[in-house]
């Protein structure tokens, strides 16, 4: 065998190593981004009226089915009035809390807020997620962001607390809490862009766009060892 041919076919091993490496490390930065229980979407407008937000919760044991979903309203920045959604095989529970500072709207006061939402009675399967949806009235206006600290109970009993708040500049945490980003209104978006250069803002669709990104980086890359591939074999073929 020729030197030439015999430096090909390492090329080649080596790519395709490389290939298989990449996708899994990927594949894997995806998977662990899922198994976390999230809010969607990820941002509203500050003040914004008449909304969903669903909970997304995945089953990341292996042996055992959620059971129970905790998820806790923030009392500090209420949201005065929300709506459960019913799902299929699921209780929902609604607790209310009694305001510090009430709220005062065009309706009168209100002294009292959602504060946990419990679904009980249901089971997600382990390789499978359930999607827990709630409707607002009104968001505040006067917050960068909502957490929305979440607790799952397995059936073998066990209770993930997904419950840190993530903190800029700082790596994500192991349990990190569902996060609503509260963006600009129209008016303060006109009135800051006036006075300073725009600065970005989360959208709704960043989980989209991130894993479609991740899907396009692994087809190049596997395209990449495809290439490599076919390149020896051409080679091979001949005399």
């Amino acid at each position: 065998m020729s030197s030439t041919h015999t430096t090909l076919r390492r090329a080649v091993r080596r790519t395709t190593l490389v290939t298989t490496l990449a996708a899994a490390g990927l594949l894997t930065a995806a998977g662990s981004a899922f198994a976390h229980v999230t809010v969607h979407p990820d941002s509203y407008p500050k003040g914004a009226t008449d909304g969903t937000l669903t909970f997304r919760v995945p089953n990341e044991e292996n042996n055992a089915a959620t059971t129970k979903v905790q998820v806790f309203l923030p009392t500090d920045h209420p949201i005065p009035s929300v709506l459960v959604t019913p799902e299929p095989g699921w209780t929902a529970q609604v607790k209310t809390t009694k305001l510090k500072n009430p709220i005062k709207t065009d309706d009168g006061t209100i002294n009292e807020a959602v504060s946990q939402v419990t679904w009980t009675k249901g089971k997600i399967q382990p390789g499978q997620y359930q999607d827990f949806s709630v409707a607002f009235g009104q968001l505040p206006d006067n917050a960068d962001q909502l957490s929305f600290k979440t607790l799952q109970t397995y059936s073998d009993g066990k209770v993930v607390r997904w419950i840190e708040e993530p903190k800029a500049g700082q790596a994500e945490p192991e349990n990190p809490a569902p996060v609503l980003h509260l963006t600009k209104t129209a008016d303060e978006s006109a009135t800051s862009s006036s006075a300073a250069p725009k600065a970005s803002t989360p959208a709704a669709g960043d989980s989209t766009t991130r894993a479609l990104g991740i899907a396009g980086l692994i087809a190049g890359v596997l395209g990449i060892g495809t290439a490599a591939v076919a390149l020896y074999r051409s080679r091979s073929a001949r005399p």
